[in-house]
């Protein structure tokens, strides 16, 4: 089958299946609809499916069991299961079951991805102590997916309707930040970043902000050298390539509002560019891996075990996710009716608003 021939098709991921994952995966294609933008395809297990769906109330969801994947149910919710063994699920708890099985569905799904049997993969949140191990040696998915396909470099993007954030240093000690800001990482990770805006989000002249490591972007020096010798440089440098600006002093430009006149803002360590996202996406974050061929997003939160298992998890942004993968697959594909035309992208919106309206009465 030639998959590019179809609307797109999507993997979900179930995540740590002690954690939220799975109830946000059940909340989202729970509705009917969803299936005019998409095909979904959960890479997980009947059982593990079941016991969560009880505990959320009034959930109405059907799905096909999938035996080939390169035969989806186009008009349904499709399960492939990736075991077949009884898994003890313990909602809340920091296991290495929880580990072990949110390995095995992302490298079931991962390997779909790269046969492109599915368009784009949606991740559920992984516990990054449980997962670790020899056949996971990697702090999060996005070094995971670089390893996968074999790239240079990748980009750890953040993306809201009003802002989107790129990472120059992803999971490290914060006491190893400063020795990332290197010229060859800065270029890097702008270079993937202008690429993909340009690529993913259709915009043509990307403006490009770039944060300052030191409070005050290094006060001329005072409080800091990076931004002299190292960020300053590398942006005259890159300027006849690209619309880059900066450095920016990280507390007044978000609390200025400025994010809102650049089409991307790369930030130099994690919580430099995620308090701040994290505080101004209202619930609508999304995390995207930028400079791989295939495409992957995840909601912007973690495994939340405090809720895990009491209906309690809100799926806005796994929702935002989905609609974010499925609005980059057709920017890549060239496919007008879902990206170009407003309408349709704002049906999608609308449809993620109906459906957040739905099951909250339910919840009620």
């Amino acid at each position: 089958m030639n998959i590019d021939s179809q609307k797109p098709i999507i993997g979900f991921t179930t995540g740590d299946i002690n954690g939220i994952g799975i109830e946000l995966l059940l909340k989202t294609v729970s509705d009917s609809r969803l299936t005019d933008f998409c095909t979904p395809i959960i890479f997980g297990n009947n059982k593990v499916l079941n016991f969560y769906r009880k505990s959320i109330p009034d959930l109405n969801l059907n799905y096909s069991n999938l035996k080939d994947l390169s035969r989806p149910f186009l008009k349904q919710v499709n399960l492939y299961n990736c075991w077949e063994e009884e898994v003890e699920i313990k909602p809340g708890e920091l296991n290495a079951t929880g580990g072990r099985y949110a390995l095995l569905s992302l490298q079931t799904a991962t390997q779909a991805l790269v046969e492109k049997k599915i368009h784009a993969l949606v991740t559920a949140p992984i516990h990054k102590k449980n997962i670790y191990s020899d056949d996971f040696p990697f702090t999060g998915h996005t070094p995971y997916f670089k390893t996968i396909f074999q790239v240079q470099d990748v980009l750890m993007m953040m993306v809201s309707s009003n802002m989107r954030v790129g990472i120059l240093s992803e999971h490290i000690p914060l006491q190893d930040a400063a020795k990332a800001v290197t010229r060859d990482a800065l270029r890097s990770k702008l270079q993937i970043f202008q690429q993909s805006l340009i690529k993913d989000f259709g915009i043509s002249k990307p403006r490009i902000a770039v944060l300052g490591l030191n409070p005050h972007a290094g006060d001329q020096g005072l409080v800091g050298k990076e931004e002299e010798l190292v960020i300053q440089p590398l942006i005259k440098e890159l300027k006849h390539q690209m619309m880059v600006f900066g450095p920016y002093s990280a507390d007044a430009f978000f609390a200025r509002g400025y994010h809102e006149r650049f089409d991307g803002v790369l930030a130099m360590y994690h919580d430099q560019g995620l308090i701040p996202f994290k505080s101004l996406s209202v619930g609508e974050g999304v995390n995207y891996s930028a400079g791989l061929p295939s495409i992957r997003t995840s909601p912007d939160h973690g495994t939340a075990f405090d809720i895990a298992g009491k209906g309690k998890a809100d799926h806005s942004s796994m929702l935002a996710a989905v609609f974010e993968a499925i609005e980059i697959y057709h920017q890549r594909t060239g496919h007008a009716e879902m990206n170009s035309n407003p309408l349709k992208r704002r049906s999608a919106r609308m449809l993620a608003n109906t459906i957040d309206e739905r099951i909250d009465e339910n919840e009620r």
